[in-house]
């Protein structure tokens, strides 16, 4: 491809690291190098770990090398993880799960598809390709499963670079809702002073969608409380002014009144379904839980912040949070929602993070925290760089969750040199 190379990878993996008798999944890869270095050249240059956002991100599908990958590709060869579950390797979705049986026995499977899980696949890869201890990019979720890598398997990292994903390290996921929607609203706040027409425009599409039925392309009712997870442009650091262009894009005329148009209709449908990424929603919370339950964390939490009530005067977007009404009205989620109710109530999730190893952790660590990140808080990304030995913490309120699209060369090549013996 245009001045990339690509290569496929395929791995077979247990499905349960600690259980070789659980049968075995597939871990697909794709490795991406830069035609400036020879093939030769190419197979003998360091390898780099790119771990996506997420949960139930594939990794990036690229057709030439841009932005972040650019500056890694002058001195890695990057292996692109399509984490278990997710890409080409062995699917967890509707159609699979509902293979296993019970909700019981599809939500124990889908204990194995964690950061824990993730990160022994890696390792297990890393042995595979006869890599020495290599570097590790994580983005978002990315980089909560770098920290568990910095628990479980510090030895098989050279340097670790994280952005946007610091995740704290105990606790119930409560506290991180409590601290994003307040972030959300921040963020709602800005939106409206740079475009004051959309206030007014927001409430009459919502009431609209109270009084007239307005279908997606899919052919579900769209509700004013799922057309609240548009709130997913606030997160980006440019792309927050896409909204502006989707919502002018609202109505259309017709000779019974004002109706959604389908262009609005067809870009919602893109925003607000999960479809392409079950797996998402179903294990959002998980991802905080160590030891407790979520019993659907972002929904109680968003009780306390009546504002975002979809019936509120000026009612506020949300965004990617996760509820329980999201697996009734998304007919993706439909067949899961059994399985996604076993999940929130689950109270023994497993340890994540080993406060003691990374308390004494000797690998190098750079970690961009974006000020005003709606997903991961600053605050609580701040705690747990203080409980990490050898991190080296960047804040800038130049970017925002998505900074590492907007500007990823400039902020991959900062984040390395920070990680320099």
């Amino acid at each position: 491809m245009r001045g990339l190379r690509a290569t496929g990878h395929v791995f077979r993996v247990p499905l349960d690291h600690a259980d070789p008798s659980s049968g075995t999944i597939e871990i697909f890869a794709r490795e991406y190098s830069s035609l400036d270095h020879g093939e030769e050249e190419a197979a003998h240059l360091p390898w780099l770990l790119f771990l996506q956002g997420g949960p139930g991100g594939r990794g990036v599908r690229t057709t030439q090398l841009t932005g972040w990958l650019t500056a890694a590709a002058r001195q890695f060869r990057i292996l692109m993880l399509d984490q278990r579950g997710t890409g080409l390797s062995t699917p967890a979705d509707a159609a699979t799960l509902a293979s296993l049986g019970s909700p019981e026995a599809q939500a124990e499977y889908l204990t194995h598809f964690r950061a824990d899980s993730i990160v022994a696949d890696a390792e297990l890869i890393r042995r595979s390709l006869g890599s020495p201890p290599w570097t590790v990019l994580g983005q978002s979720y990315g980089g909560f499963c770098t920290l568990t890598y910095l628990s479980n398997a510090p030895e098989g990292m050279d340097r670790a670079l994280i952005t946007g994903g610091l995740a704290p390290l105990e606790g119930h996921p409560d506290q991180v809702y409590r601290a994003t929607f307040a972030r959300v609203e921040e963020r709602n706040a800005e939106y409206f002073s740079w475009y004051p027409e959309d206030r007014d425009l927001l409430s009459r599409i919502m009431r609209h969608l109270d009084d007239v039925e307005e279908f997606l392309p899919s052919g579900e009712r769209l509700t004013a409380r799922r057309l609240q997870l548009i709130g997913s442009y606030l997160g980006g650091n440019t792309r927050i002014h896409g909204l502006h262009y989707l919502l002018e894009d609202a109505f259309t005329g017709t000779s019974s009144g004002p109706r959604l148009s389908a262009t609005f209709l067809e870009q919602v449908h893109g925003l607000v379904s999960r479809a392409s990424q079950p797996l998402y929603a179903l294990m959002h919370e998980s991802i905080y839980c160590q030891g407790s339950a979520s019993r659907w964390s972002a929904q109680r939490i968003l009780a306390e912040y009546p504002q975002f009530e979809p019936d509120a005067a000026e009612p506020l977007l949300t965004g990617e949070m996760v509820y329980r009404w999201y697996f009734e009205e998304d007919p993706a989620l439909r067949p899961l929602s059994a399985v996604a109710d076993v999940l929130a109530g689950k109270e023994d999730w497993g340890a994540l993070y080993d406060t003691g190893v990374l308390a004494a952790n000797t690998v190098p660590v750079a970690a961009a925290v974006y000020t005003h990140d709606i997903y991961v808080d600053r605050d609580l990304s701040l705690a747990t760089a203080a409980a990490v030995r050898n991190l080296r913490v960047w804040e800038t309120d130049e970017y925002h969750h998505d900074g590492i699209a907007d500007d990823g060369e400039a902020i991959f090549e900062r984040l390395l040199s920070m990680t320099h013996r």
